[in-house]
């Protein structure tokens, strides 16, 4: 049986894995602030290795196993940043990791497994298809199964990525977090009831995910809707675990539209020159779309990650002539 994770284990967790992450920097804008009227600071973990707070839940599973499990190596389904991260986790230890990817996995996606040198086993694309495969890997290679959220471990990890920011930016009072099976939120929620100081925190997801919101409304887990959004990084279900901790800690859960997603994705590249995923945008939508609700707070907001396929931006899919990209270039001045 799992347990929440309590102070000194973050603290032990932040210790495992630090010589293998990079402790994030922070961001501010000044153009945001004045909009809000709040002071915001942004915790850049699409700057971490993998391009994604991933890493930190991954490593610190991977490190607190008895040697024997490690060298035996890791397994888990996905098709996103947490199947890099334990493919990363394996390289910097030198073990072998086995990924279970749908058949309909982005290519971009694929490829960043393989380059950290992962075996990659395909499969059909439905939840219990993955479910059946990775546990067919892990009794044919005896490899340990490091689940993407709702684990302690996982979420001892993820907690480290708040504990930064909180250290860092000791005065924020308000916290946003994006939601999907909620490893982040829940060790965000942890780290700021151990290291902070009456600090509200908030899960943020897409209306068109908004099973976390469902979820704290009924008081039981809501299965996700499955229902397309930009932010598809957000669409995983909430575990047992996670659930109970967010619950129990989280001061409110918010949700923005498409159109808020795209529009918040838009001022961090554009204002801020960062580089995020829909996913990461989500907190910032819900800050610019409830503002009035936080005048004067000092809000941290966590950016879970950049992984970003290019191939799908229009200005690659329809190359520009001749004359209209001296226009365009000439235009950018």
């Amino acid at each position: 049986m799992q347990v929440i994770p309590n102070k000194e284990q973050i603290e032990l967790a932040h210790q495992r894995i630090q010589d293998y992450i990079h402790r994030t920097p922070l961001f501010t804008n000044q153009t945001l602030n004045e909009l809000c009227g709040a002071k915001v600071v942004f915790k850049a973990e699409n700057m971490q290795k993998v391009g994604a707070f991933k890493a930190r839940g991954a490593l610190n599973a991977a490190l607190s196993l008895p040697h024997n499990k490690i060298t035996a190596g890791f397994c888990t389904h996905s098709s996103g940043n947490h199947a890099q991260a334990i493919a990363y986790a394996a390289k910097s230890l030198k073990v072998p990791a086995y990924i279970v990817m749908p058949e309909t996995a982005n290519p971009v996606k694929v490829k960043a497994v393989a380059n950290y040198g992962a075996e990659i086993i395909f499969c059909a694309p439905t939840q219990r298809d993955r479910e059946a495969t990775v546990e067919r890997v892990r009794q044919e290679t005896g490899a340990t199964f490091i689940h993407p959220y709702n684990d302690s471990k996982v979420i001892e990890g993820q907690a480290t990525a708040a504990k930064e920011l909180i250290a860092a930016f000791p005065d924020m009072n308000t916290l946003f977090a994006p939601v999907g099976g909620g490893g982040l939120l829940s060790g965000s929620c942890l780290s700021a009831r151990y290291f902070g100081k009456n600090i509200q925190v908030y899960g943020c997801e897409p209306e068109q995910a908004n099973d976390a919101w469902m979820s704290m409304q009924s008081g039981q887990i809501e299965p996700a809707r499955g229902l397309p959004t930009s932010a598809d990084g957000l669409m995983t279900s909430l575990g047992d675990l996670t659930f109970e901790i967010i619950r129990n800690e989280v001061s409110g859960i918010i949700t923005v539209t498409e159109d808020q997603i795209a529009e918040a994705m838009k001022f961090v590249w554009e204002r801020m020159k960062l580089i995020i995923e829909p996913s990461s945008a989500v907190p910032l939508a819900a800050l610019l779309n409830n503002r009035e609700l936080f005048v004067g707070r000092k809000i941290g907001i966590i950016i879970s990650g950049g992984n970003v396929d290019f191939s799908q931006l229009a200005f690659l899919k329809e190359p520009a002539t001749q004359n209209e990209a001296k226009v365009n270039i000439y235009s950018s001045y």
